[in-house]
C-alpha cells in the first residue's frame, strides 16, 4: 500500500466524474427516500443531485485541471445546477453514451485525451478539496512505478478514486478495489475520510453527516430523518 505521505507532486490532474440520470442514480437509497417524502421519485432525484453537487463543488475547490462531467441528466446539462458546472472554465460536459458506468468513464477519458487522468464518482458529499489534492499528489508519485493508483472506499471493496496512466482500463463495479489491484493499480493509504466515504445505502448518510457534508446534502429535507432511522 502506498504511503499517503509521499513527497508532494501537485501538478494539475484532469478528472472524470460520471453522473447518472438522477432518477436512476443511487437506487439503494430509493426506498429510504420513499419513507420521508410525499413524492419519493422527486425526493430521490433531489438527494442524488445534492450528493453530486457537493462532490463537484469540492472538486472545483481543489487544484484539479480539466473536469469532464459525463452525464445526460437534464438538470446538469442545462448548466443550471449544480452551481459552477455551467460557469467554471475547467468543466466540460460530455454526453453519457448510455452503456454503463465504465463506458461513461471511457467517454470522459477519451474526451480529455491526456494522462494521468483521475476518475471520481459523484457520491462523496463529505469530500474536502485538500483530501483530493493530497490523494492526487500521492497518486502521481505512485504512477512513477505503477500503471495506476486508487483509493478504496470506506468498506474496502469499492473504489473512491482511480488515477490511471495510458492503457489502464477502469474496472468500476462490485469489488472494484480488488479488480483494480489485480490489474496492477497501487492502493493509496492516506487518511482521507471524506474521500473514502461514499453514499450507497441509508446508513452511509449517518456516517457522512458525522464527517460534515456539503451544503446541498445538508439542505436535503430528509437527511435528518434518514440518518436518525439508521441508528
Amino acid at each position: 500500500m502506498a504511503d499517503g505521505g509521499a513527497p508532494a507532486d501537485r501538478r494539475a490532474t484532469d478528472l472524470v466524474v460520471p453522473v447518472k440520470e438522477l432518477v436512476r442514480a443511487k437506487t439503494r437509497l430509493a426506498a429510504a427516500s420513499a419513507a420521508v417524502a410525499v413524492d419519493p421519485r422527486s425526493a430521490h432525484a433531489d438527494l442524488a443531485l445534492a450528493l453530486a453537487t457537493d462532490t463537484l463543488a469540492a472538486v472545483l475547490a481543489s487544484s484539479v485541471g480539466r473536469l469532464a462531467v459525463v452525464t445526460s441528466e437534464p438538470r446538469l446539462t442545462t448548466g443550471v445546477a449544480p452551481p459552477g458546472v455551467g460557469t467554471d472554465p475547467r468543466v466540460e460536459l460530455v454526453a453519457d453514451p448510455g452503456r454503463g458506468l465504465d463506458a461513461a468513464i471511457r467517454a470522459g477519458i477519451e474526451h480529455l485525451g491526456r494522462f494521468p487522468v483521475g476518475v471520481l464518482l459523484a457520491d462523496l458529499p463529505a469530500l474536502r478539496p485538500e483530501e483530493l489534492d493530497d490523494a492526487l499528489a500521492a497518486a502521481r508519485v505512485a504512477l512513477r512505478t505503477a500503471p495506476a493508483a486508487f483509493v478504496a472506499d470506506h468498506t474496502g471493496e469499492g473504489t473512491a478514486l482511480l488515477v490511471a496512466g495510458p492503457g489502464f482500463a477502469p474496472r468500476f463495479g462490485p469489488r472494484s478495489a480488488a479488480a483494480h489491484a489485480a490489474a496492477g493499480a497501487v492502493a493509496l493509504g492516506g487518511d482521507w475520510p471524506g474521500l473514502r466515504h461514499d453514499v450507497d445505502v441509508p446508513g452511509d448518510l449517518d456516517e457522512v453527516r458525522a464527517l460534515g457534508v456539503g451544503p446541498a446534502t445538508r439542505a436535503w429535507p430528509g437527511l435528518g430523518t434518514l440518518a436518525a432511522g439508521c441508528r
